[in-house]
């Protein structure tokens, strides 16, 4: 009997328990979040980030709290191939292990809000640089490597701004339009290979990003356009990327999810 009951209050393994996960744009905001949530269900971190080493790192030491390593820090520019090849190779190295999820959070938006007219050409690319290409090379190495035959996850995260269609963020909305479009795509292409592919597409959310350039006005009206009469925390999105990165959100695929607390 005390066998038994031994057994039985063993404790039940936790839902990405021993999986890699690595997150871009990991140092801040949502991306943060996203990092301290996949490790509070289990997973080993590659906290990616392209300049603020001390902001990883803190994130890196709150994880790794126990004898046992969990997390660790990786500098790179996603825009960059090389770059975003050495960061999959760095986690696979540190690890020993093929990557499970890769959750693509770094972003760039200018916080001028012009209008499409008053868009220059390097802010235009500068935008697409991060936020396309960054997420094409990453997808791309992902859907290259991460582990075959279930439990592989491809999570971008794009904007709700895609279906609001707010001036003065054309270039920022393009952008991460193009990452919706590649993710409903890339998730047929990887058909038999048990990896799904999704989008998560906040609303405004209470980070540096969001209240960079913005006056109280804008802000306010912010809050006034969600049905939930506040802004999103980054705590509202994580908890959805935790979903879609498990085995219980493997029948979402193909698909962009809006977590915006109805604000579109």
């Amino acid at each position: 009997m005390a066998a038994e009951s031994e057994s039985s209050t063993k404790p039940l393994p936790l839902p990405l328990q021993d999986r890699l996960a690595i997150v871009t744009g990991a140092s801040r905001g949502i991306g943060r979040a996203i990092a301290l949530h996949l490790a509070s269900l289990g997973a080993n971190l590659i906290i990616n980030y392209a300049s603020n080493s001390a902001q990883a790192e803190s994130i890196a030491a709150q994880i790794n709290t126990t004898s046992t390593l969990r997390a660790l820090t990786f500098q790179a520019d996603i825009s960059l191939p090389d770059q975003v090849k050495s960061l999959f190779d760095a986690a696979e190295s540190a690890f020993n292990s093929p990557v499970h999820i890769l959750v693509n959070s770094a972003g760039v938006l200018d916080s001028k809000y012009p209008t499409l007219a008053h868009t220059t050409l390097e802010d235009f690319d500068r935008t697409f640089s991060v936020n396309a290409r960054g997420a094409f090379l990453c997808c791309r190495e992902a859907a290259n490597r991460i582990k075959r035959g279930g439990g592989g996850r491809i999570i971008c995260l794009t904007t709700s701004l895609v279906a609001s269609l707010k001036p003065g963020y054309g270039a920022y909305t393009a952008s991460k339009a193009a990452v919706e479009a590649m993710v409903k795509i890339l998730a047929k292409e990887l058909k038999g290979t048990g990896i799904t592919a999704n989008a998560v597409a906040p609303g405004p959310v209470a980070t540096d990003m969001f209240y960079a350039g913005k006056t109280e006005e804008a802000v306010k009206k912010a809050v006034e356009e969600c049905p939930l009469g506040r802004l999103g925390e980054t705590d509202d999105v994580a908890p959805v990327v935790g979903f879609l990165a498990s085995d219980a959100g493997e029948w979402v695929n193909g698909q962009i999810i809006r977590v915006n607390g109805g604000y579109v």
